[in-house]
C-alpha cells in the first residue's frame, strides 16, 4: 500500500502497554479517549481510549468491524449467540429425540434457548449503537439491553424450576409463576424516568441480584423435598447448580468492581476489561445451566419420581 494511502485509511492507536499498531479504520470512524466522549457514554474512566461516538446509525453498523474498546464485547455475545442457535438445532435434530423427550420438553429447551439468544442479540445492539450520535437512541438500546439481561435470566429459571420440579407440579406452577412475577416487575421498572440514569445505578444492580438470588429459595426446596443432602440426586446435581451460582457471582463482581483497568487504567481498553470478563462469564454460564438441564432431563426421563416428592 503506498504511504499516502496508509496515511488516509489507517489510524495508530496505543493497545495499553504495547507498541502503536496500525487499526484500518472505516472512513468517517474515529477513535476518541475517554475526554472526548459525550458525557453519556461516561461509564468507567478507567477505559482511557478506544472510544467510537457521533456515528450515524450505518457507520455503527461497519464499526463492528474495527478495533475498538467495544470489539470484544460485540463479538463475545454474537458468537455466544451463534453457539446458543447451533445448540438448539442440535438439541431439536438430536439431543431430545435421543432421550425420548416429551413434547413439554421440546417447549422447555426451545424457551430456554430462546431466552439466551435474545439476551445475547439484545447485548450485541447496545454495544455497537451505544456510540450513536443521538443520546436517545444510544438510551433505548442500553433498555433493551437491560431488558436481555432480564430474558436471559427468565431462560434460567424455565429449564431449572421445571426439571428440579418435575415430580411436583403444584410447587413448579409456583415458582415460575413468581419468577414470571418478578421479571415482569423489572421490566415496569423500566418504564421510570431515573432507571437508566447513574443516579438509580444501585437500584438497577439490586433489582437483578434480587430476581437471581431468589432462585435459592427454590433450590433449598428442591433439596428438602428430594431427601436431603444424602441423596443421590441431590449429590449429583446440587453441586451443578452452586458451580453455576459461583459463575454468576464471579461475573458480577467484575462487573461491579472494574477490576482490573481500575488498577491498571489504560492498559486493558481493548482486551482484558472487566466488561469483557462479564461478557465471557455470561457466556459460559448460560452455556453450564444448558448442559445442566440435559444432564437432569436425561435423568428424570430414566428415573421414577421417588415417593418422598410428595411431601413437597
Amino acid at each position: 500500500m503506498p504511504p499516502k494511502l496508509l496515511k488516509k485509511s489507517t489510524h495508530y492507536i496505543e493497545l495499553g502497554s504495547y507498541q502503536y499498531w496500525p487499526v484500518l479504520i472505516p472512513r468517517g470512524i474515529r477513535l476518541f479517549t475517554y475526554e472526548q466522549i459525550p458525557m453519556f457514554l461516561k461509564e468507567n474512566p478507567y477505559i482511557t481510549d478506544g472510544y467510537r461516538a457521533h456515528l450515524p446509525s450505518k457507520l455503527c453498523l461497519r464499526s463492528i468491524f474495527i478495533l475498538s474498546n467495544e470489539t470484544v464485547n460485540i463479538w463475545s455475545h454474537l458468537l455466544g449467540f451463534l453457539l446458543f442457535l447451533s445448540m438448539g438445532v442440535n438439541d431439536m435434530s438430536t439431543v431430545l429425540p435421543a432421550a425420548g423427550a416429551s413434547r413439554e420438553d421440546y417447549v422447555i429447551y426451545a424457551i430456554g434457548l430462546f431466552c439466551f439468544q435474545v439476551c445475547m442479540l439484545c447485548s450485541v445492539g447496545y454495544h455497537l449503537f451505544s456510540c450513536h450520535r443521538s443520546e436517545k437512541t444510544c438510551r433505548r438500546w442500553l433498555a433493551l439491553d437491560y431488558a436481555g439481561i432480564s430474558i436471559g435470566i427468565l431462560g434460567c429459571y424455565v429449564p431449572g424450576v421445571f426439571y428440579a420440579f418435575y415430580c411436583n407440579s403444584f410447587w413448579r406452577q409456583v415458582y415460575l409463576g413468581t419468577v414470571l412475577v418478578l421479571i415482569l416487575a423489572v421490566f415496569s421498572a423500566q418504564v421510570h424516568p431515573l432507571y437508566l440514569s447513574q443516579e438509580w445505578k444501585l437500584v438497577r444492580s439490586a433489582l437483578f441480584c434480587f430476581v437471581a438470588a431468589f432462585g435459592v429459595l427454590p433450590a433449598c426446596h428442591w433439596v428438602w423435598i428430594n431427601g436431603g443432602f444424602g441423596t443421590d440426586i441431590v449429590q449429583s446435581f446440587f453441586p451443578r447448580v452452586m458451580l453455576m451460582y459461583l459463575i454468576a457471582a464471579s461475573a458480577f463482581m467484575f462487573y461491579i468492581t472494574k477490576i482490573p483497568e481500575r488498577y491498571f487504567p489504560g492498559h486493558v481498553n481493548y482486551l482484558g476489561a472487566s466488561h469483557q470478563v462479564w461478557h465471557v462469564l455470561v457466556v459460559l454460564m448460560f452455556y453450564w445451566w444448558h448442559q445442566t438441564a440435559t444432564y437432569i432431563m436425561t435423568y428424570r426421563h430414566r428415573n421414577a419420581c421417588p415417593e418422598y416428592t410428595a411431601r413437597g
